[in-house]
């Protein structure tokens, strides 16, 4: 897994007080919609092959109480953007929505932000409609971070937003050829 890191943060440009050309400083203060998307002067973003839980879906903690699963990936998220100060750049856009990768410094280590928030459990590898991860290397993260049980894996009950999000998309097309 060091290794996966090393690889993924090597390409990244480094930063010495404000982002290097191409790239902009992701800081506390943003409007999140998710644990993966934010607004900020009225442009959306997202992380890129990320998905954070869904907001409304639960799981059960330690203490049997039921805990917003969206919520808790939001909360972790602003962690990381408030603790690191994340630099990111665009990497593809669609209709009123910018997708970027960040990285985050954390001590002297330079890292991918979507590998941080999938290795610590509480997001995961975002899947294109086939079923597969848009960046392979995440969902690589996203299993050691389930065998590690770390973050929402520790909890019986967690779903996978792959899983909800597909069954949605079932839903809406057998509804449709109805």
């Amino acid at each position: 897994m060091r290794r996966l890191l090393v690889l993924l943060t090597a390409a990244l440009p480094v930063t010495a007080h404000a982002a290097p050309s191409g790239y902009f400083d992701l800081q506390p203060g943003v409007t999140l919609e998710t644990g993966d998307t934010w607004v900020t002067d009225g442009q959306r973003f997202r992380l890129y092959g990320v998905q954070s839980c869904l907001r409304g879906t639960s799981y059960t903690d330690n203490k049997g109480q039921k805990r917003d699963c969206g919520d808790a990936s939001l909360a972790v998220f602003a962690a990381y953007i408030k603790d690191t100060k994340p630099v990111c750049a665009p990497v593809a856009n669609t209709t009123g929505i910018s997708y970027v990768v960040c990285y985050a410094m954390v001590g002297k280590d330079r890292l991918d932000l979507a590998t941080v928030m999938i290795t610590s459990g509480y997001a995961f590898a975002a899947l294109n409609a086939e079923g597969l991860p848009f960046h392979p290397a995440y969902a690589v993260a996203e299993q050691d971070a389930r065998e590690k049980r770390a973050g929402l894996w520790q909890f019986e009950d967690v779903q996978h937003p792959a899983i909800l999000l597909s069954r949605e998309a079932n839903d809406r097309a057998k509804k449709a050829k109805q």
